[in-house]
């Protein structure tokens, strides 16, 4: 009988890329793995997390990322005075969700963002990828098509050369398996053509993925499968303002439990 060989452990070589200096890989698992031996790493959820981060972050809201909307997102929400974003179904017309709008219009002058200044966003990709990374020590930096060029030069001067990682957020199939989502594929690949180094082939690849749909971000957007999803449920005006490339200067960096702008 022969012996089966042993697995080999997730966050090692070659699985972390750590042959290049820019890296790519998707949910938490691809991001434990690739932000081995780095110090910056870029999270990416376009339909909605990070898009929703950068605009509250352009309107110096503070952002803290929670695993999971539940009873103890309200408690820790109520320990920090901050506003919990809700399910879009709750939220109405005039509440605060996961919907970059709803968090775009309660931004402003006489909206409860504006007024509290704090905003706990529960989302079990983006958010939850970005506390575990946090919790590691590592730097955080939320990027969407939105904030792309911005994210993208501030690494540049921040990360002096040493290696960083990309990770695309993805989505969860019913029983939480990750969905690879091409919406997160898209946006890394904005962040990653901007950037200077030795990208991984999974870099490459999402950067070629990303030019091919360059030109009309609206279009593929509303056309993918997180997009059809949007629409379906009501909220295809959402789409629109995730499409705006490099509309944000705004680079939200995750420091202690929240994000701040740079």
């Amino acid at each position: 009988m022969t012996s089966r060989p042993e697995a080999r452990p997730l966050a090692s070589a070659p699985y972390t890329q750590s042959s290049a200096s820019i890296r790519f890989d998707w949910g938490l698992p691809g991001a434990l793995a690739v932000a081995q031996g780095t110090q910056i790493v870029v999270v990416v959820d376009v339909l909605s997390f990070t898009t929703a981060l950068s605009v509250a972050t352009e309107a110096g809201i503070e952002v803290f990322p929670y695993r999971v909307r539940d009873a103890s997102a309200a408690s820790f929400a109520a320990s920090r005075q901050a506003v919990l974003a809700v399910g879009r179904s709750e939220a109405g017309s005039a509440g605060v969700s996961l919907s970059p709008l709803s968090v775009q219009a309660a931004s402003r002058p006489g909206g409860v963002l504006a007024d509290r200044g704090r905003l706990v966003l529960p989302s079990p990709n983006g958010s939850a990828i970005s506390r575990a990374l946090s919790e590691r020590g590592v730097m955080v930096i939320g990027a969407s098509l939105r904030n792309a060029p911005a994210v993208a030069l501030w690494v540049k001067r921040h990360a002096a050369g040493a290696p960083v990682a990309v990770v695309a957020a993805g989505e969860r199939w019913p029983g939480d398996a990750l969905r690879p989502a091409v919406e997160d594929l898209w946006g890394a690949g904005a962040v990653i053509s901007a950037l200077s180094g030795a990208p991984s082939p999974e870099a490459q690849a999402a950067v070629a993925a990303y030019r091919q749909v360059a030109a009309s971000l609206p279009r593929a957007l509303a056309a993918c499968a997180s997009g059809q999803e949007l629409i379906a449920d009501g909220h295809g005006d959402e789409i629109a303002l995730a499409a705006e490339l490099g509309t944000s200067v705004a680079v939200p960096v995750l420091q202690g439990e929240c994000f701040r702008p740079a």
